[in-house]
């Protein structure tokens, strides 16, 4: 329940094997779409993100997130997406969103689940409209964030006032992982490299930030599938 929006949702959490055998805090990921990150019966066009293939691929390297999906409500995804109203799509409730993953979502992963509490340890991603509102909330202060992972982000909605925000942040720490596929569109591909010169320009730089260019990859789960374990491995990594 969201006393933010108004509304219910489902919430998965992915635990790492390991989690019943010692008493280790875990780092956190907190990913938006929740319904399509395993499931193909309840993802949309049956199509997920295979995080049942993505988890062990970090587990080898040493990585073992929380993962915590948080399902979107169908009809209202736009608008809780959306930090910024469109003229055209509407839109705009981003900000209530934000405050329901930070005061609801995270509070309650932390009370009930061994957390990692630390900024660094916290992560928030998506890809599309999740995207940017994950980047948005990564850039909103105060954000409990140290992470993001931004994949495909819709930079167009609302003006593409995203980057607006982003420049006038005064954030400059935590990292940030940003792609977009070839494939997407000219217009995608144009926004993505926009925002990398913005983020650039803050002061990220190849510690802090990964930038990628996808070579024939399509605005589609199964594309970003293959590319979440490798932005979760750069943003838990240590130094």
């Amino acid at each position: 329940w969201s006393p933010q929006l108004r509304n219910r949702r489902g919430i998965d959490v992915y635990l790492p094997e390991s989690y019943d055998t010692g008493r280790r805090r875990y780092p956190v990921v907190y990913m938006q779409d929740g319904q399509n990150l395993s499931d193909p019966a309840i993802a949309f066009g049956g199509n997920t993100w295979h995080l049942d293939e993505g988890l062990p691929w970090l587990a080898e390297r040493g990585f073992e997130p929380i993962v915590v999906g948080i399902h979107n409500t169908g009809s209202e995804r736009l608008a809780e997406y959306s930090p910024f109203e469109d003229a055209r799509h509407g839109g705009g409730d981003g900000d209530r969103y934000a405050r329901f993953l930070i005061d609801t979502v995270k509070a309650r992963i932390d009370a009930n689940y061994r957390t990692r509490k630390d900024r660094a340890s916290s992560v928030i991603g998506g890809s599309s409209m999740g995207g940017l509102i994950s980047l948005y909330t990564f850039f909103r202060r105060p954000s409990p964030f140290g992470g993001a992972v931004v994949i495909s982000p819709s930079v167009w909605f609302g003006g593409r006032e995203i980057l607006a925000f982003v420049q006038r942040s005064r954030h400059t720490s935590g990292r940030i992982y940003l792609d977009v596929g070839t494939k997407e569109g000219a217009g995608t591909l144009r926004d993505a490299r926009t925002l990398n010169r913005v983020l650039r320009r803050k002061g990220y730089k190849a510690d802090s930030l990964r930038y990628l260019e996808l070579e024939g990859h399509q605005h589609r789960e199964g594309d970003w599938a293959w590319r979440l374990p490798h932005a979760l491995e750069f943003l838990l990594r240590d130094g």
